[in-house]
């Protein structure tokens, strides 16, 4: 390969799991994440909003999730995050809600909603007290039962995966979007990277690197994406010092009390000692 590429910047991500050529690595993919959840493995997917190489060509690539139903109805969405922000649980929440409550048109009943499942993966973390690299969410009482079956959002926080041997096909996937761009060889590659769904994966990256015309976009929706991460940067550096200036005034304010507090102790003690 000419050039290092990383599969989590977007329109890699929707190449990898969004084209139609690619539809048996989608099936792969979700079978690895969340097939333990399901009632049988996928056998196959339609993709609804399939990769299409012009809209990033021409810088329009603006949904860069992967959506797909299956045979049964049920619906996938695939979505790569790589800087987190405040209200993040919140969009993936709605994104949920917004895609679960689309199913249905004018006429039709709630009967024929069907399963909706997010897998998100994040290239921060984003759950601070937990070790764990998968989290897995849906409905349910306090006694840890399902209310149905239909809500399932699934997190992949890379940076938690650690593990240096891979064990199973869920684990192979979360290391290759996390090590990805350190794969530039793909007739030299690890071990656990000689599949036959890992290969094709790598050819994906290949196009991009070798291919002038798709490196040239790939390169600019890196640029366009460190751009956003930047910016983003910079707005939490400044809501930081603004929640600490809001801190320190409330700190001050606090001091100011304390010795308006101490000023009338003092004052009613003289008036005290006067009457004395």
């Amino acid at each position: 390969m000419k050039h290092q590429i990383d599969p989590k910047i977007d329109c890699v991500f929707k190449a990898l799991l969004g084209a139609e050529d690619n539809s048996n690595l989608l099936v792969h993919f979700l079978n690895a994440i969340i097939g333990s959840d399901l009632a049988a493995p996928l056998a196959g997917v339609d993709i609804l909003n399939p990769y299409n190489d012009k809209e990033y060509l021409e810088d329009k690539l603006s949904i860069v999730d992967v959506k797909a139903r299956d045979i049964n109805g049920n619906i996938y969405q695939i979505e790569i995050q790589l800087v987190n922000f405040a209200n993040l649980p919140e969009r993936i929440l709605y994104n949920w809600a917004d895609i679960y409550s689309q199913q249905l048109q004018q006429g039709e009943g709630y009967y024929q909603l069907r399963p909706t499942y997010s897998i998100w993966l994040l290239a921060e973390n984003l759950i601070k007290d937990d070790t764990d690299y998968i989290h897995t969410y849906k409905v349910r009482d306090n006694k840890g039962r399902t209310l149905n079956n239909h809500c399932g959002i699934w997190l992949l926080e890379l940076q938690k995966f650690t593990a240096q041997h891979v064990e199973n096909e869920q684990q192979r996937w979360v290391r290759f979007f996390k090590e990805g761009e350190q794969l530039n060889d793909e007739t030299d590659l690890p071990d656990w990277m000689t599949t036959t769904e890992m290969r094709q994966a790598m050819s994906t990256l290949k196009q991009f690197s070798d291919k002038d015309q798709d490196y040239h976009a790939y390169q600019a929706r890196q640029n366009y994406l460190r751009e956003q991460l930047t910016i983003q940067h910079e707005l939490d550096e400044e809501r930081k010092a603004k929640n600490e200036a809001v801190l320190r005034e409330q700190a001050a304010l606090k001091i100011i009390q304390e010795k308006d507090m101490e000023l009338e102790q003092l004052k009613a003690l003289l008036a005290k000692n006067n009457l004395h």
